[in-house]
């Protein structure tokens, strides 16, 4: 057997648990940066490698040769009889499924059967996050209860991560307004990718805004922040590194919404495993401009324009940008044709 799994504390935890089998972990952030259609085409991954070194500050050639590495892995997986494919319900995870399964949706699987688990609570767990809070224990449990991967499921996995490596955000609109029973959380994981987008409201995405509504209630510390900017968005399983620069874009500009203050010299990347003492007790502090956008004054993009990838949609500048419709639950743009 093997388990293809979604972070290396899962698969420690496996291991311990005496699971039968070898361990794939695939490691991606496919909720970070720009996507394509085919992740190893040479063109693209120079700019996701590109994009990801100086956004966070992940090394481009680590993570080059990681990819090509787990990807050789996974070419060899008719030397298996059953995989099993691990993963939870958010977009962290449901843009990592349903790349594989776009992925074994173009392959000849031989004797070889796919499975799947997926799930989006744990009996006894009040606030389930993730696989990874589970003890050892917990996860024998769910050993065995994986089902068999059918077409319908090949075929929406396929389906979603076309749309969502589309530099189209409608199309993926479109496909969500559909039957997407065969995988239960693709609907409101991307449903909550769409929210990222500039909102017609004051051109913040959803974790900004949320972030300025913590701010301004007091909450101050970097690592609170992110906390609890990650409990009320779980739909997002979004990890530290992406949020410091989230806050690193909403401190910059001509305009910034926030002012990180005593934060040392540098906010702490990949390369950091903790962050330092100083960012630790770094205070966040609401801007002017920052209340105004909050409160529907001013227009982020308008102030700073934007350039930034989500999926596979590039915004820039300041004007005809994508932008989420809270109201109409879709994406809209100032003189874009209809699909």
């Amino acid at each position: 057997m093997l388990h293809i799994v979604n972070g290396d504390t899962v698969a420690a935890k496996l291991k311990q648990g005496d699971v039968r089998g070898d361990i794939l972990v695939w490691r991606e952030i496919y909720s970070e940066g720009p996507v394509f259609p085919d992740p190893s085409e040479p063109a693209g991954r120079a700019l996701r490698a590109d994009y990801l070194e100086n956004a966070l500050r992940i090394p481009r050639q680590e993570y080059i040769e990681g990819c090509r590495s787990q990807e050789q892995r996974l070419s060899h997986f008719r030397d298996y009889d059953e995989i099993v494919l691990w993963f939870e319900h958010d977009l962290f995870d449901q843009t990592m499924l349903c790349y594989l399964l776009h992925w074994f949706s173009r392959q000849s699987p031989g004797r070889t059967t796919l499975n799947l688990l997926c799930i989006g609570s744990f009996p006894g767990v009040e606030s389930f996050r993730g696989l990874g809070q589970l003890t050892v224990e917990q996860l024998k449990t769910l050993s065995g209860t994986w089902h068999p991967v059918g077409r319908r499921e090949l075929e929406l996995g396929r389906a979603c991560w076309e749309a969502y490596a589309s530099p189209d955000p409608r199309h993926l609109v479109r496909l969500l307004q559909g039957d997407v029973a065969a995988l239960p959380f693709v609907r409101e994981a991307f449903r909550f990718h769409l929210s990222r987008f500039p909102s017609l409201r004051n051109g913040l995405g959803i974790v900004e805004t949320t972030t300025l509504e913590e701010v301004r209630r007091g909450l101050q510390q970097p690592l609170a922040l992110f906390r609890q900017t990650g409990e009320r968005l779980h739909w997002f399983g979004m990890g530290d590194i992406q949020y410091w620069h989230i806050l690193e874009q909403m401190a910059s500009g001509p305009h910034p919404l926030i002012r990180i203050e005593d934060a040392g010299d540098a906010m702490p990347g990949c390369a950091d495993s903790a962050p330092s003492p100083e960012f630790r007790n770094a205070r966040v502090v609401l801007t002017k401009a920052g209340r105004r956008v909050l409160d529907g004054e001013e227009d982020r993009v308008a102030l700073n324009g934007i350039d930034c990838w989500l999926g596979g949609v590039r915004l820039q500048g300041k004007e005809r940008i994508w932008r989420w419709d809270d109201a109409g639950e879709t994406i809209v743009m100032p003189g874009a044709d209809e699909v």
